[in-house]
């Protein structure tokens, strides 16, 4: 019989069925005592969302030199061992990486009769709130989008008849006496742009997914950039030469790098420098929509030195309506996240005054190729 110190293989399978360990909804990780030291043997597909990295990166790693729980951790493996019952930690900060720290609550537990292996889940407080009503949440959020989706289509209508009888009204006035009809087109005008983009936000059709060569894609993005938006601002590229291309659409990637630039451009508008960087990657792994692991080994990072996002809406620019600049939307980066869950990819955001990187991550075309579906049914 081992005892709890003998090191064991990072290669064990995980003592529960395959399908329940990718299906758990929160990061869990089955750990063992090596040298002294809580180590990860294995971790789900939640767990390596949560991590921003694959379970082989970080097999046979010590658990709490990945991880920094503001909890007694050491202590709480001790108790749970020795008494072979679960243990439960409320509230405690998690920090991974360069994250900044969430709200969680922990569960450790023995997964053998030898309680040699251990199970750690950790719920993310906005996660244990909101797993009960997932589904009538994912429900209510389609057919509001679909609503507004269909209201932007028929107010964009009477809103061109306004536009148009303002315009000919103003044909029969003095110059001094437009500035009301001018007023009427330019304000209809933007709630047209803005219906424009609770249109685009509401589209359902899965993307025209195919090999696509990133950089043609920024390029474009680049030049639209620089004659418009980003006119103000520096834009520096920094490309991988042999970056493989990617499995996407090329017009809704397009649309995200838009986005992203000219997110970019309008948090300086007195100007400052976009470095638009490429390069591959690997380790970053996805549960796909058919619940396979797709590989993201595809990066584009679009660096800004602008202020930095507002520390009120960090956690949640990429949910709808979440702005930090007046007169905002919210939705540019809204649509930036739903085309890239679209895709199957990654993004992901790092913030400080100097310094915000969006990083979007992608698979590869070729690892794709022989596969009989093309496209995504549902965006989860």
């Amino acid at each position: 019989m081992s005892g709890p110190n003998t090191p064991l293989s990072p290669e064990i399978a995980p003592p529960v069925p395959g399908a329940i360990w990718s299906a758990l909804p929160v990061p869990a990780f089955l750990t063992a005592l090596r040298n002294g030291r809580e180590t990860i043997l294995d971790c789900n597909p939640a767990a390596e969302l949560f991590m921003s990295t694959s379970a082989p990166q970080i097999k046979g790693d010590p658990a709490f030199d990945r991880l920094s729980i503001d909890a007694p951790m050491d202590e709480a493996f001790a108790r749970a061992r020795t008494n072979r019952a679960p243990i439960f930690i409320n509230d405690a900060d998690v920090c991974t990486g360069d994250r900044a720290p969430m709200v969680c609550n922990l569960q450790i537990a023995p997964m053998n009769d030898l309680a040699e292996t251990m199970l750690l889940m950790i719920a993310p407080r906005d996660i244990a709130g909101r797993l009960g009503r997932t589904r009538a949440l994912k429900a209510a959020a389609k057919s509001a989008i679909g609503m507004a989706e269909m209201l932007a289509h028929e107010i964009k209508n009477p809103l061109a008849g306004i536009a148009g009888a303002a315009q000919l009204l103003s044909m029969g006035l003095r110059p001094n006496e437009r500035e009301l009809t001018d007023l009427i087109v330019a304000e209809t005008r933007r709630i047209v742009k803005l219906l424009d983009q609770v249109e685009q936000f509401g589209d359902q059709r899965p993307p025209d997914r195919r090999a696509t060569n990133i950089h043609d894609v920024l390029e474009r993005a680049r030049r639209s950039a620089v004659v418009g938006f980003g006119a103000h601002m520096a834009i520096h590229d920094a490309y991988d030469p042999s970056l493989p291309d990617a499995f996407a659409d090329p017009d809704q990637l397009l649309q995200v790098f838009l986005n992203l630039l000219k997110n970019a451009s309008e948090v300086q508008p007195k100007g400052g420098t976009i470095h638009v960087r490429t390069y591959f990657e690997r380790g970053l792994q996805v549960q796909g929509h058919d619940g396979r692991r797709v590989a993201l080994p595809l990066h584009v990072e679009i660096i800004d030195d602008g202020p930095g996002l507002p520390a009120a809406i960090a956690d949640n620019v990429f949910e709808p309506f979440v702005s930090g600049r007046e007169n905002g939307t919210g939705l540019g980066l809204a649509l930036v996240s739903k085309i890239i869950a679209a895709h199957e990819g990654w993004i992901e955001v790092r913030s400080r005054p100097g310094e915000t990187v969006f990083r979007v991550s992608l698979p590869l075309a070729e690892t794709r190729r022989h596969s009989p579906a093309t496209t995504s049914k549902e965006i989860r």
